[in-house]
């Protein structure tokens, strides 16, 4: 079944708000520091990132167990920091140095850390989706409580991948919360040009899955519609899905000249920041001084700061070592 789009407006624990608003802001610096690194020419490759959708990563990822397992596509930075992977394995990462979560094999699209239970970063269209799906059947079949949270974009829904992962997750009933972050642009095509069915929500209710939109620059509604649904999951519920109705705020990679769209339409949505409106509610409310915002502020740029002094201090891999890991090791008699 679906609902409608809801702002969730209910009444915030002050210090809950400001756990919020950090979250986002983490995201936020992180992601603007890589811009200027990689306009700098200190990371290479491509490079998608997130800013506008903070709330979607701060609101799900808030609602998960330390066991659940979270996959995500190739704008996963902020998946990646809010999960635990620390902000100098990630620059350390996209550097190309040893000390990045993959060993500097990886780069910005395929950030993995198995000890935070974070599975890619995924560079291939609707790629984690089966992944997650397996995922989630391993932790039925062990009987875990676990709950999978798989993130993608609305240019998914276009893959095969997408419909048979849903069939799947549906039929066996498995744990795993589909979260879509329908940012109306799959690289450069509209949402109304690919799809003739524009409600995404709709779509995974065909395959009778619990499904619904939410206001994906409000980060209080996603975190109640995630709420409800990883507990849901977790009780047994089977799949749900999330449309996340979010908007990038930069072009989709760094290598994007954005000609598809209007930059009045981009200003428009930039009046809503995730950031902005939770900020300007507490401060309507009382709920946070000046002070108090200089202070989150602080601790995001403060934790950016120490990434970016790891990521360049880290050590390149051996030319010797290249081949490590693409090629077994041959063990001699």
């Amino acid at each position: 079944m679906t609902s409608p789009l809801s702002p969730a407006h209910h009444s915030l624990d002050p210090e809950h708000g400001r756990h919020l608003l950090l979250q986002m802001l983490r995201i936020r610096k992180l992601e603007e520091k890589c811009v200027e690194l990689y306009s700098a020419a200190k990371i290479h490759g491509f490079l998608h990132v997130y800013i506008g959708e903070e709330a979607v990563a701060a609101g799900v990822l808030d609602t998960l167990s330390p066991e659940d397992a979270v996959v995500a596509t190739y704008r996963e930075h902020g998946h990646a920091l809010l999960r635990g992977v620390e902000a100098g394995a990630i620059l350390a990462e996209m550097y190309g140095c040893l000390e990045g979560c993959c060993r500097g094999r990886g780069g910005s699209m395929h950030l993995f850390d198995a000890a935070t239970h974070f599975y890619g970063g995924n560079a291939i269209v609707a790629g984690g989706l089966p992944l997650a799906v397996g995922l989630a059947l391993a932790d039925k079949m062990a009987g875990r409580s676990n709950v999978t949270v798989c993130f993608f974009g609305d240019g998914a829904v276009a893959e095969g991948e997408f419909h048979e992962s849903l069939n799947l997750a549906a039929l066996w009933q498995l744990p795993v919360l589909f979260c879509c972050e329908n940012n109306l642009y799959a690289m450069g095509t509209a949402l109304g040009r690919s799809e003739s069915q524009t409600d995404i929500a709709l779509k995974a209710a065909g395959y009778e899955i619990s499904a619904w939109a939410v206001d994906g620059m409000d980060v209080l509604a996603v975190e109640e519609a995630a709420r409800r649904a990883v507990d849901a999951v977790r009780s047994g519920g089977g799949p749900h899905f999330l449309e996340l109705r979010t908007y990038r705020f930069r072009a989709h990679s760094m290598f994007d000249p954005e000609l598809y769209r209007e930059k009045a339409e981009v200003l428009k949505w930039q009046e809503r920041d995730p950031i902005t409106l939770l900020r300007r509610s507490m401060e309507a409310a009382g709920q946070l001084a000046g002070e108090e915002w200089a202070q989150l502020e602080s601790a995001a740029d403060t934790e950016v700061a120490a990434a970016v002094d790891f990521a360049e201090t880290g050590t390149l891999e051996p030319m010797e070592e290249l081949t490590r890991f693409v090629y077994c090791d041959r063990r001699t008699p």
